[in-house]
């Protein structure tokens, strides 16, 4: 018999296993019926129990956004890793011990003052370079048009490091409105990438992979004609900003943090919880939708929202819940010691608030508690 969640000391980190169960298949059937490899990406969950779900076998392959996760699961046997992060001189020691311990690391970088340098290191080390492009203009890269792209790639060989393809994240589809304009993006972050690749191998360069990735675009991707593999980590969660956008529903999400009533402030509407911006993290990712969740999205201890109650505001350890700006109606009134459940912005910076997860079975009980990590 698992633990009922009055049990725990709050606030405490729920995941609702059948939720992230359902979410990982979803993701699962849209990648075969795309008809390209799912490289999952697990900065979301820095968790093995979680990934070993979502990848497609023991070895990988995966994406990761710290060495510290590349170590994590070099160290249960995976052996194809991805560091999406444009490498620092730096880190590549760390790469190279990776690899040197028999993972097939690859790294990312953009610019041909990385590529010198890169070239400097990585002659002969069969470490995989591949060139990030920008395809949205969202954060970093190398515009797929740019002369500066056949530069790194020459660059690259001349050195003595193969291009080894190429990679682009579309975050600005987080920001997109509607379903239609998230495939809008997944056709522009395909069509990017695909181009990039195709003057490179048009300059004499193999460019074996084209790499795409972000969950919005990686589930509303209507083909993926020319790529050859897809990356996503928030999917397995999801979160309010992607229910925001209509990526998933409020009910997909399997991340939520126990808070506890300690007071009231009844004049002013507010209940008082233990779970402030230590707990949920400073995101307000959905403070620029439509529907501002502020600090998180108030629930009931089955994970169903209590009617327009979000929290307003947070203190490093207070939470103050009250009914969202506008609502009509009377609080919720909730008694000191009841408890609640919040859902979270942003998944990735909530869960990174915790060093474990309270793995819910489907009567709401805890069967278990998975581990997770953090740090570089």
């Amino acid at each position: 018999m698992g633990r009922p969640l009055q049990t725990l000391e709050t606030p405490a980190l729920l995941l609702d296993e059948a939720r992230m169960d359902r979410n990982i298949e979803r993701m699962r059937r849209q990648v075969q019926r795309l008809g390209v490899r799912f490289r999952p990406h697990v900065k979301t969950s820095k968790c093995y129990e979680v990934a070993r779900r979502t990848m497609e076998g023991a070895e990988g392959p995966i994406t990761v956004s710290t060495l510290l996760e590349a170590d994590h699961f070099a160290e249960r046997g995976v052996k194809d890793i991805l560091y999406a992060v444009c490498i620092a001189p730096n880190k590549i020691d760390h790469v190279l011990a990776l690899q040197a311990r028999g993972v097939r690391m690859s790294i990312i970088l953009d610019s041909v003052e990385a590529a010198r340098l890169a070239t400097q290191r990585l002659a002969g080390r069969g470490v995989g370079v591949l060139i990030e492009i920008d395809s949205d203009g969202h954060r970093s890269g190398v515009r797929p048009d740019s002369p500066e792209l056949l530069e790194i790639g020459r660059t690259l060989e001349a050195g003595g490091v193969p291009v080894g393809g190429v990679m682009t994240h579309a975050g600005s589809s987080y920001d997109c409105r509607s379903s239609e304009a998230i495939r809008a993006m997944a056709e522009q972050e395909r069509a990017a990438v695909v181009q990039a690749a195709a003057r490179l191998r048009a300059a004499g360069m193999a460019c074996p992979v084209v790499s795409v990735g972000s969950t919005p675009t990686a589930l509303f991707a209507g083909q993926l004609d020319g790529v050859t593999e897809v990356r996503a980590g928030v999917y397995v969660f999801f979160d309010l900003v992607m229910a925001g956008i209509g990526v998933c529903a409020v009910d997909d999400i399997a991340l939520s943090v126990l808070a506890t009533v300690i007071g009231h402030q009844r004049e002013k509407g507010w209940t008082l919880l233990d779970a402030g911006w230590m707990a949920m993290s400073r995101d307000r990712g959905t403070a620029s939708q439509p529907l501002d969740q502020g600090y998180g999205l108030v629930c009931d201890l089955a994970g169903r929202p209590l009617q327009d109650h979000i929290l307003v505001g947070a203190n490093q350890e207070h939470g103050i819940m009250a009914r969202r700006p506008g609502a009509s109606g009377e609080p919720v009134e909730l008694q000191v010691g009841q408890q609640v459940r919040i859902l979270p912005n942003h998944a990735c910076s909530t869960a990174a608030q915790y060093g474990a997860y309270q793995v819910l079975d489907p009567d709401l009980r805890v069967r278990a508690t998975w581990q997770r990590f953090s740090g570089w």
